[in-house]
């Protein structure tokens, strides 16, 4: 990745959790059409945590097929990270218990999806069945979704600008 320099509103180093949830895992062998030219998760994580250098922050991975794993992640990460991004991935209309563990965080949240979950079948950024309604939408502080890694890249930037911006996330006065 080239290094860059974004203008940031502070120079706190924040501390962002990027939880990769089930099926994540098969990057690079699903559709390229949808899921670009990433060969792996690992791959997916090395250019988030490059992105968050640049950006002035860390990026803390997380990874599981299993959603038990990603609950014990979420509770014993909260008192050390400032906010997460989560692809909830084979999690995202069923994973009640991840969303329920994010929400009582009360941390920010960014939920990412490679596809638009919301497009309609056949759509060339869409999910093969056609459209899927998120359980973790209704919780989330914001969703990037339909633009590849890029989703990842814009919930990131937009994430480190709101933890930033002292007024944004705070509680209405």
């Amino acid at each position: 990745m080239t290094s860059r320099t974004v203008e940031r509103r502070g120079d706190r180093r924040h501390r962002i959790a990027l939880i990769d949830g089930p099926n994540m895992s098969s990057l690079g062998r699903r559709s390229k059409q949808v899921y670009g030219e990433i060969n792996s998760l690992a791959d997916l994580q090395r250019y988030v945590v490059e992105y968050g250098e640049a950006l002035g922050v860390e990026i803390e991975t997380f990874d599981s097929n299993h959603e038990g794993y990603i609950l014990e992640y979420i509770h014993e990460s909260a008192d050390r990270v400032d906010a997460y991004i989560i692809n909830p991935a084979g999690l995202t209309t069923k994973g009640e218990g991840v969303r329920h563990a994010l929400e009582d965080t009360g941390l920010p949240t960014v939920e990412v999806h490679f596809s638009n979950i919301q497009a309609a079948a056949g759509s060339s950024r869409g999910l093969g069945g056609g459209s899927i309604s998120s359980s973790f939408t209704h919780t989330a502080t914001g969703m990037c979704m339909g633009l590849r890694q890029y989703s990842y890249v814009g919930a990131l930037t937009a994430l480190v600008h709101a933890l930033d911006d002292q007024g944004f996330l705070a509680p209405d006065a």
